[in-house]
């Protein structure tokens, strides 16, 4: 998805905040140079298109990130992580962050790479549990 629209293509759901519900990540890495960026993340919601993630300032790995109250640094940055509960690796790019606040942390939004067929993705938003 590169380009920004207007309206959103495909609904979003919202990932369960409960345990039975949560989707965690294992790790959240740079596929240019393989660096690991964060070593946890919450997924808090999906749609077809991608995924919005939660991380706090202490789950990122190089200190800039978590030094800074801004990560605009990996807008455009390719990216994989590994989402723990569905043992499932996902690919894609970082398309816009935004800082919560101190206690809140930031959240990332990743737009699935374009390879991805629609079908798979659209089956994966079902697997995913609401809560």
């Amino acid at each position: 998805m590169t380009t920004q629209r207007k309206f959103r293509a495909a609904p979003r759901k919202k990932i369960g905040k409960t345990s039975n519900s949560m989707l965690t990540l294992d790790s959240f890495s740079s596929m240019d140079n393989l660096q690991k960026l964060a070593k946890h993340g919450r997924i808090i919601e999906a749609s077809a298109t991608g995924i919005l993630i939660s991380f706090k300032r202490t789950d990122f790995v190089a200190k800039e990130l978590r030094s800074n109250l801004n990560i605009d640094q990996l807008v455009g940055k390719n990216v994989f992580f590994n989402i723990h509960e569905m043992e499932l690796e996902i690919s894609g790019k970082v398309t816009r962050t935004k800082f919560l606040g101190k206690d809140e942390g930031f959240i990332v939004a990743v737009d699935y790479t374009t390879d991805a067929p629609e079908y798979w993705r659209e089956c994966l938003i079902d697997l995913m549990p609401t809560g």
